[in-house]
């Protein structure tokens, strides 16, 4: 993919992050509501509870997931970070696209059949609190970049310097 233009790449990462941000506390409103209606006795609690998560995992879960793995893919592939180059990136990737769906094929079903029933089991307070966790998580290693290059990128790399090197020592021009 050809590199992203500066104005463009800036504009991508601040809508990236705020819909990142977005899903982090869209699960933690999950898991609110979900505790809330799990821990009491009142089925009228319960219930609102569940309509509140049902409008949630609706209108929004899946937009902001999607959202936000899209972005994320698209600044990957338009940066020099890359998306197989260094490990951090690669992980982000995967947990994304695992967390996006896990909340389109299990979450919200588990939300629509506690609506429905008018009960909420343990499911809908740990599904929240792993996603919650995950997204802190990715989060953490967004900003510290951690483990270094992947084989893929090291290869890359290596690749990269020792044609600089071959092209500053030759006097002639190489292919």
């Amino acid at each position: 993919m050809k590199p992203l233009k500066r104005p463009v790449r800036r504009g991508l990462l601040v809508a990236h992050v705020a819909v990142s941000v977005s899903w982090l506390g869209l699960t933690v409103g999950l898991l609110a509501l979900g505790i809330t209606a799990f821990a009491t006795g009142d089925s009228a609690t319960v219930g609102a509870a569940t309509r509140a998560m049902k409008i949630f995992g609706d209108w929004l879960v899946v937009p902001v997931a999607l959202l936000a793995l899209v972005s994320g893919l698209v600044l990957a592939l338009g940066t020099p970070w890359g998306l197989a180059r260094h490990r951090w990136v690669w992980t982000k990737f995967w947990l994304t696209l695992i967390t996006t769906g896990l909340s389109v094929f299990s979450l919200r079903p588990g939300i629509d059949a506690a609506a429905a029933e008018n009960a909420v089991d343990i499911n809908l307070v740990i599904a929240p609190s792993v996603a919650t966790a995950t997204y802190l998580f990715i989060t953490a290693i967004s900003i510290l970049k951690p483990w270094g290059l992947t084989r893929r990128g090291r290869r890359l790399r290596f690749s990269a310097s020792s044609a600089k090197s071959v092209d500053a020592r030759s006097p002639r021009q190489t292919a």
